[in-house]
């Protein structure tokens, strides 16, 4: 017999929500099972029973706000630490990049529960995502994720020559981060001291430490793409929306 699964839980499964907006929806009386309004947390679920969501819920997410932004050097993604500033703080009215075409318009509001989904080093700079969508961050960041991120890595050899095709190889796939085996990646020489990089995990510092473990320096990494989005051409600490035609 199937197990049941708790109902926000199934509901994030569903890619419905995020957890926590499910049990804020169950609290407020916004969500059916089987046509009944389902209001006390903790309930519990059949994988075969149908979940609707009232409009409330739906107006409620429609409003939520997608932030692309191009993360400066001297900035830490999430909060802040060692005296560094989150990069959170860059997003206003007037840092709006000027040629951003989403009819939305900018209110502090937007920047309550507006998180970053996925980290970028404070040494790293390019598009970094702050959302308040769960839904898009368990999309980035959720274990399961098949989403690709790609960068442009600045490098040197620490030995005479070249890097050797070998290593190179071992790039893409070999290497093991903290006893476990990485996922295949896809590198490939851009010019003589620039590498792309495209991985579909994001350990910490993975990039300098794969680096490192074939004799590489990271001498600049940036961000240029997560999923279909690109960094493109905007400029360097300004933000743009997520567009509603837009998906990563």
């Amino acid at each position: 017999m199937t197990e049941p699964l708790r109902l926000s839980k199934r509901m994030s499964e569903l890619g419905l929500c995020s957890r926590r907006e499910a049990d804020d929806w169950i609290e407020r009386g916004w969500v059916r099972v089987d046509g009944a309004v389902v209001s006390e947390l903790g309930s519990k679920v059949l994988p075969h029973q149908r979940i609707t969501i009232e409009r409330q819920a739906s107006a409620q997410q429609a409003r939520r706000v997608t932030v692309l932004i191009n993360k400066p050097m001297g900035y830490v993604s999430g909060q802040a630490e060692d005296g560094y500033q989150p990069a959170v703080v860059l997003v206003d009215a007037d840092s709006r990049w000027k040629e951003d075409t989403a009819p939305i318009q900018f209110h502090p509001s937007q920047l309550r529960s507006l998180v970053p989904a996925g980290r970028l080093d404070i040494d790293s700079v390019g598009l970094l995502v702050l959302t308040q969508d769960g839904r898009i961050a368990k999309q980035l960041i959720g274990q399961d994720t098949l989403v690709e991120k790609e960068y442009l890595v600045r490098v040197q050899y620490a030995k005479a020559g070249k890097l050797p095709d070998a290593e190179l190889k071992r790039l893409n796939h070999g290497l093991s981060l903290d006893g476990k085996k990485l996922l295949p990646a896809k590198v490939r020489w851009q010019n003589e001291d620039q590498l792309s990089f495209v991985l579909r995990e994001g350990k910490k510092r993975q990039i300098r430490r794969m680096c490192e473990a074939v004799g590489l320096k990271v001498l600049g990494l940036k961000r240029v793409r997560i999923g279909r989005i690109t960094l493109g051409d905007l400029p360097v600490g300004q933000w743009r929306y997520l567009r509603a035609d837009e998906q990563f």
